[in-house]
C-alpha cells in the first residue's frame, strides 16, 4: 500500500515504521509498532484517505492519528467508527474531510481532540504570509515577474 512520496512527511514518536522501494515509494510496515501518527503531507490522489482502516487498526487502540494536513487524508467514517469502536486509541484533528461540516458523532467522542483549522496560525507563519503579499505587490506594480504566480 502506497503511503507517501518522498516529498511527503508523515512521522511518528516512535518514527513511522516504512520502507520505501526503487521509486522512491513509502510503504506502511503494519507489524511494526508505532503510536502516534502525526499527517503534514500535501493532498494528491495517492495521499487520499491515506489513512485507512489498515493504518489505524495498525496504531491500535492506544494509537493516536494526529492531522494537521488536510482532512480528506484520513478515510473519515472509518475513522470515526475506530474511535467509537474503541480500536483507535484517539485523534487530533485541525481539519475535516468535509469542512465545515463536523460528523455529530466525531464531536461527541471523548478521544478526539478538534481545532478550527489553525495549525498553520503562528505569529510566524502570519508575518510570513503578509511579507509575500507585500513583495507579490511590489514585484506586480514593478512589472517584475510574481513571487508566486497562479498559474
Amino acid at each position: 500500500m502506497p503511503l507517501l512520496k518522498r516529498e511527503s512527511l508523515i512521522s511518528s514518536v516512535n518514527h513511522l515504521p516504512k520502507t520505501s522501494d526503487e521509486r522512491g515509494i513509502y510503504y506502511f510496515l503494519p507489524h511494526l509498532p508505532c503510536g502516534i501518527l502525526v499527517v503534514a503531507c500535501a493532498l494528491t490522489e495517492e495521499t487520499h484517505h491515506i489513512i485507512n482502516r489498515e493504518v489505524i487498526d495498525a496504531l491500535g487502540p492506544n494509537g493516536v492519528v494526529i492531522n494537521i494536513a488536510r482532512g480528506s487524508h484520513i478515510d473519515e467514517p472509518e475513522l470515526v467508527s475506530a474511535l467509537a469502536e474503541g480500536r483507535l486509541g484517539g485523534a487530533g484533528l485541525d481539519v475535516l474531510e468535509h469542512e465545515p461540516e463536523v460528523p455529530m458523532q466525531l464531536a461527541k467522542l471523548d478521544n478526539v481532540v478538534l481545532s478550527p483549522h489553525i495549525s498553520a496560525a503562528t505569529a510566524e507563519s502570519r508575518k510570513e504570509r503578509a511579507d509575500l503579499v507585500v513583495a507579490s505587490l511590489e514585484a506586480y506594480f514593478s512589472n517584475k515577474p510574481l513571487l508566486t504566480p497562479v498559474l
